[in-house]
């Protein structure tokens, strides 16, 4: 990195040939940490206007100013930066735990087509006279929702999905059938102590997430939301656990929780008098948080023992996508053997019903229970895979590397004068001063789109400029989840990007940052 000459003249980025991993630049590799300076703009760019752009008068400049708000309408509202993509979670399949995400994982703006890699001349032309390439600001996904909210518990808003609605339904009237063999006497009441013990049961799976949320919370990692849904529930956890021990006491809580509660249902157990309904209860919810236990146990992702196998390997590797692959794979493969085997051990009898009654419909629903059960470890255990390369390409994205090379302009310089001096330092951004040099505006690429070239003498660059915010002026050192934080939290277009001097460096395009987002993913781990 140069330092600034002390010229007094704000910082427009480094001085080196480097090259840009903006995302719209091919050329540029973020993990090389080099990114071209030099090149010409893509925004701001013109050819030099033949003589010289003379102040535009006060009339003029009001018609330039009606011209600018017809020529850009879309322009004067920041839109939000989509919830990112560092997000992982933990999914449960019967309360299972796991990553989530198939990333969103990464800022879902909207494109802004800039050609980086044309001459001044040409790039300047096709900005200025081709509508698709005017971009719109980026858009910020809705808060998290997923269904209804249920409470806040330490803050994690809980929502209950509408799958979950289905999924009760379906235990009121199978463990309802169960009611009428073992007490018959209820007759149609059987249904309603059937739709307790589904409520019941999903209270075991919240009090399984809210382990997993209260480890995460105490290891300063946010937790987004829970969510209950056809299958248990989900704790989507946005950071990872720094270390494996740290993972492996994450994904361990969950399904120790679920043993607490069975031996819980199980002490309660002992005073009661079989065959009633509260024993019916009390040994149904014993013997489900159980199961939710074993299953979470097994060793593959996205399930809590696939995480424990993970730390596991990270620990004996020393590298942390080492131990998402094992586990993954292992994820693969468990979910194939449910496929096959869950209904052949259903046929077989060895899950307590006889052989001879597992026909027809019964067998159906194995069959359809089993695939699904298949389906979602499968699903999660890719999306763990996706996860995990994320969060590997994650720190190449540098805002030093991906930052435009800036001109200062004051206030009423003219827009084509703007752009002939950007053109002339190979400048791709401009920011709008005062007098003693302090950055007061950015001036938006997509408002340059709008102003045709033989009006630009006449439009002030002040009137296409955004004003600066205290969000807006982001740290030429962020990389990685940090940066995207930091573009979240202030959705805009344009950042102004600044050394921890305060002097300026250069101007950071939200759209550039996702291009780089997704090329990064692009690549192989």
């Amino acid at each position: 990195m140069d330092e600034s000459g002390g010229s007094g003249q704000p910082r427009s980025g480094n001085d080196e040939p480097t090259q840009h991993a903006g995302p719209t630049t091919p050329a540029a590799d973020p993990t090389t940490g080099e990114g071209q300076r030099d090149e010409p703009t893509t925004g701001p760019t013109e050819d030099t206007t033949p003589g010289e752009a003379t102040p535009p008068s006060s009339s003029s400049t009001t018609d330039a100013e009606a011209k600018r708000q017809k020529a850009e309408p879309d322009d004067h509202t920041d839109g939000e930066a989509t919830e990112t993509t560092g997000s992982t979670g933990s999914t449960g399949a019967t309360g299972a735990t796991g990553a989530t995400d198939g990333v969103e994982d990464h800022p879902t703006t909207p494109r802004t087509p800039t050609p980086h890699d044309q001459d001044p001349a040409h790039d300047h032309r096709t900005l200025a006279h081709s509508g698709a390439t005017k971009g719109r600001p980026p858009q910020r996904q809705r808060e998290p929702g997923g269904g209804l909210l249920m409470g806040r518990p330490f803050g994690v808003p809980v929502y209950v999905a509408p799958s979950w609605f289905l999924v009760a339904a379906l235990i009121t009237w199978v463990f309802g059938g169960q009611l009428d063999r073992v007490l018959p006497e209820l007759g149609a009441a059987r249904y309603l102590v059937s739709l307790f013990f589904a409520i019941a049961f999903y209270a075991s799976v919240l009090i399984h997430e809210l382990a997993h949320t209260i480890a995460a919370l105490r290891f300063k990692l946010p937790v987004r939301r829970i969510q209950l849904q056809f299958f248990g529930g989900v704790s989507e956890i946005e950071k990872e656990a720094e270390t494996p021990g740290r993972e492996f006491v994450l994904a361990f809580v969950g399904p120790l929780l679920s043993l607490v509660l069975a031996g819980l249902f199980y002490v309660a157990l002992q005073p009661v008098e079989p065959g009633t309904v509260p024993g019916v209860l009390l040994a149904g919810l014993m013997i489900s948080n159980l199961i939710v236990a074993a299953f979470n146990l097994l060793p593959g992702l996205p399930l809590d023992g696939g995480r424990m196998l993970r730390a596991v390997v990270w620990k004996i590797t020393g590298k942390p996508m080492s131990g998402t692959i094992a586990a993954a794979w292992v994820g693969r493969a468990l979910a194939v053997s449910v496929l096959i085997g869950l209904p052949l051990l259903t046929q077989s009898g060895a899950l307590g019903s006889n052989a001879e009654d597992n026909v027809g419909m019964d067998t159906v629903m194995d069959a359809l229970l089993a695939a699904i059960l298949a389906a979602i470890i499968w699903t999660g255990a890719g999306n763990s895979l996706r996860m995990a390369r994320l969060r590997e390409h994650l720190p190449e994205l540098r805002a030093r590397n991906l930052t435009r090379r800036a001109v200062p302009v004051e206030t009423d310089t003219p827009l084509s004068e703007a752009l002939r001096r950007a053109n002339e330092a190979g400048a791709r951004a401009l920011v709008v001063v005062d007098t003693d040099g302090e950055p007061l505006s950015l001036v938006r690429e997509a408002a340059i789109v709008g102003i045709p070239e033989h009006r630009r003498p006449w439009v002030a660059v002040s009137g296409l400029a955004q004003d600066l915010t205290d969000g807006m002026r982001v740290s030429a050192e962020l990389a990685g989840e940090d940066l995207l934080d930091a573009l979240r939290a202030t959705p805009a277009t344009e950042y102004l990007v600044v050394e921890d001097t305060g002097e300026i460096y250069g101007v950071l395009s939200a759209a550039d940052v996702e291009r780089a987002f997704v090329k990064a993913m692009a690549r192989p781990s």
